[in-house]
């Protein structure tokens, strides 16, 4: 990132509690004499007013008049604080494309007062610091998945408030992440809000009202300014503890097309189609957006500056990034820029199918370099250490399959040019994508797939083999869990993990866990009283990372410098972080990553060495006595690390 970005984060200034207005999208506006109503739209749209959040007939209904090319407005006298409203222009009833408020399930949007919806000191809320996007230890957490086990002992079970409880905080700080990346939290069409007594789950990505947080979440989803108040309630107490709260922003597809409010006010307008006049499906849910038309992109833009400014979010990640266009999320880099250079914006740089539009103009991961601080996730390196998406059952590193190596050290170095890095033997990627190792998000495991625990044991057959006793499987399950995250969080780039993936978290072997209940995703708390080690050595490896800027360089040409591999052999990586001297405490930094289930020697440059890591454990005081240069020994499917001071 560039020097705005440090300057903004020195600053750490109050987040400005002021919304802007959302241009031609800011549909209502609130005055205790009078509400105003705007709408983009082809045709004459009808307001109408309601009582309450659903049922009932309107109150009030009144035509719109036209104000501009495929623009209305419409003015209703009166205080309507606590009214309902939707639009009709004949295609069925919505409460626009850019509701601020709703009633229950999202039918009818809401009118309140926004300062009725904010918790007490929401205007001394602060953005926590970060100098540099490197210094970000992302954790993606759904929201109903961390706290609805009665073993969580919170109170407000699958709620926002939840992450308010002071044991939730202390946990995570306990951890050390610093920044929640929270799966879908605005208003989704698959939980029926009405009847959550009922067992109902969904990871969100079914968007409905993208400008509202959902309703399943809070203590009262009938009410419109209650979701809201818990959401910045949450959002406060992580702020308070340190914790930067990032946005899932999916924009690229709605829950359905005939229902959506995007159709229902502008037919076909949002939404990509093929040359034969079909529905481009690049989402692999129905439809793909149109980022490129001028409304879709101004309504992704408001939007995600709506989010900042009303709610304070500080980081996006745009769920299947390659469907927008580049320049799409350049304009949405430089309004955010704008507001605030460290809130920091990564996506998926792919697509689940073919979209109608030019992949040369698409925000695909091979484009990076054409995305201003704009980051992507790592599948080379991902899939270096775990396997390939395409096949549970296929190993890699971590499984001691050798033919990996090469991606690894691709992402090793943040996905940057590197003399050293022989990209024709790198698994996806032939050619770098990250002009700075900022824009590389580093991960093994996320919702999208196995859990880490689910994927190794269905990749190493050593794990499910009952000739041998439960304590060696438990043992070895846990030496490969450590290792690949020793790998995630040893490289550069911004370092990405799964929600309980420190306490050993399973899902039963569900690959895709979207829409099966708590008894698969919800975490075990119990686990962290079986499996303490883990959580221990999770623990102190963001510590480590925290604490040693070698492994968080955000410039390429300091990668290059100072990242040095000593050798790859097969399921065997070492690297050096050398001449450190005003970077970091430690002058020289050695790294070794052994997929191999025996020991391995390694040759390492001349010196005495203290040992940070070895065996699971992990000590910046040292472990054991010091080792000599020349060369040294790694355990088995396990990490080493080595430090000159």
């Amino acid at each position: 990132m560039n020097g705005k970005y440090i300057l903004s984060a020195l600053m750490a200034t109050l987040i400005t509690p002021v919304v802007h207005a959302q241009g031609r999208f800011n549909e209502m506006v609130y005055d205790k004499t009078q509400t105003v109503f705007h709408l983009n739209a082809p045709a004459m749209p009808k307001v109408r007013i309601y009582q309450n959040g659903q049922g009932g007939k309107p109150i009030k209904t009144v035509k719109m008049r036209a104000v501009g090319t495929d623009r209305w407005e419409a003015t209703v006298k009166g205080d309507l604080n606590g009214k309902f409203y939707t639009f009709d222009i004949g295609r069925g009833e919505c409460p626009g494309t850019f509701a601020k408020a709703v009633g229950v399930n999202g039918q009818r949007g809401a009118i309140v007062r926004q300062e009725d919806t904010d918790p007490e000191g929401w205007s001394e809320d602060k953005r926590p610091q970060v100098a540099s996007p490197a210094d970000l230890v992302i954790y993606e957490l759904h929201m109903r998945d961390f706290s609805i086990s009665p073993t969580s002992g919170l109170k407000h079970a699958g709620k926002y408030l939840a992450l308010t409880e002071p044991s939730a905080i202390d946990y995570l700080k306990r951890l050390g992440i610093n920044a929640i990346h929270f799966q879908p939290l605005f208003d989704f069409a698959s939980v029926d809000e009405t009847q959550l007594n009922r067992p109902q789950f969904n990871w969100g990505y079914d968007p409905k009202n993208y400008n509202v947080p959902e309703g399943s979440y809070a203590t009262d989803p009938y009410s419109p300014a209650v979701r809201i108040r818990e959401f910045k309630a949450m959002v406060q107490a992580l702020h308070r503890a340190g914790i930067r709260v990032i946005f899932d922003a999916v924009y690229n597809h709605t829950f359905d097309i005939d229902g959506s409010n995007f159709q229902r006010t502008y037919p076909d307008y949002y939404f990509r189609k093929t040359a034969d006049g079909k529905y481009s499906d690049g989402s692999g849910c129905g439809n793909e957006t149109a980022s490129e038309k001028p409304l879709m992109r101004e309504f992704m833009i408001e939007s995600v500056k709506y989010w900042i400014e009303e709610f304070h979010i500080d980081g996006f990640r745009f769920d299947l990034m390659g469907i927008h266009d580049i320049e799409t999320m350049n304009q949405i880099r430089a309004a955010v820029d704008e507001i605030d250079p460290s809130i920091y914006i990564y996506g998926e740089g792919w697509s689940a199918g073919t979209c109608a539009y030019p992949q040369e103009k698409l925000a695909m991961k091979a484009n990076t370099h054409l995305l201003n601080g704009i980051g992507a996730f790592s599948d080379d390196m991902r899939d270096g250490l775990r396997g390939p998406f395409s096949d549970d059952t296929k190993g890699a590193f971590l499984a001691g399959i050798a033919g990996e190596e090469e991606s690894i050290k691709f992402g090793i170095v943040g996905s940057i040019a590197h003399p050293q890095v022989d990209m024709t033997r790198v698994n996806y990627d032939k050619k770098p994508w990250a002009t700075h190792p900022t824009q590389q998000i580093s991960y093994v495991s996320c919702h999208d797939d196995m859990c880490l625990v689910d994927r190794l044991k269905a990749s190493v057959p050593s794990l499910t083999d009952t000739s041998k006793s439960k304590d060696d499987r438990t043992a070895e399950l846990i030496r490969l869990d450590l290792l690949a995250q020793t790998a995630v969080f040893t490289s550069q780039g911004v370092p990405f993990m799964l929600a309980g993936e420190e306490m050993l978290r399973d899902k039963k072997g569900v690959h895709n866990s979207f829409s099966s209940p708590d008894s698969i995703n919800e975490f075990n708390w119990d686990n962290l009283k079986q499996y303490p080690q883990v959580f221990e050595y999770y623990r102190n490896l963001i510590r480590l990372r925290k604490n040693h800027p070698a492994f968080r360089l955000a410039k390429a040409e300091s990668v290059v410098r100072h990242l040095q591999f000593l050798t790859a052999s097969d399921c065997l990586i070492a690297f050096q972080l050398k001449d450190l001297e005003g970077i970091d405490t430690w002058k020289d930094i050695i790294v070794v990553f052994n997929g191999n289930r025996d020991t391995k020697t390694v040759d390492i440059p001349e010196g005495e060495y203290r040992v940070a890591c070895c065996n699971g454990v992990i000590s910046e005081a040292g472990i054991g006595m010091p080792v000599s240069g020349g060369k040294t020994t790694v355990d088995g499917q396990s990490a080493l690390i080595l430090y000159r001071q």
